[in-house]
């Protein structure tokens, strides 16, 4: 009998099961460091470009900074649509309560109105 395997990576689930506000807290600063880092190995790059360095050494270098810096700012970019997800949901969830109010507030008063009985001119208490 063959096992039955998921074939979904092990991450995916993990992932799926994080809430908004936790993937935008892990990929905004791990985005910013790696297109930090990128930046730092860009400069490497230059700097190996001006040592004389053979051009082997100083284009691999600039190709896998730019990597960095590319996938730095992919990160941050993902982090910033979970972020506007946040902001979104907070403010529909917002006006969605103060409609809501506002609806429960015009029931009530009408109810107030039709449910009073006008009191009777004949009749004495």
């Amino acid at each position: 009998m063959i096992p039955s395997i998921d074939p979904k990576p092990p991450g995916k689930r993990l992932i799926k099961q994080m809430s908004t506000r936790t993937k935008w807290m892990i990929l905004a600063p791990l985005g910013l460091l790696l297109f930090s880092f990128g930046l730092t190995v860009l400069s490497e790059a230059a700097h190996q470009r001006r040592i004389g360095e053979p051009t082997q050494v100083w284009v691999v270098l600039g190709l896998y900074s730019l990597a960095l810096i590319n996938g730095g700012l992919i990160m941050f970019g993902e982090a910033l649509r979970f972020r506007i997800l946040l902001d979104v949901r907070r403010e529909t969830r917002r006006s969605m309560r103060q409609l809501l109010r506002k609806v429960n507030l015009k029931a009530s008063h009408a109810k107030n109105k039709s449910g009073k009985k006008a009191k009777s001119p004949t009749k004495t208490d």
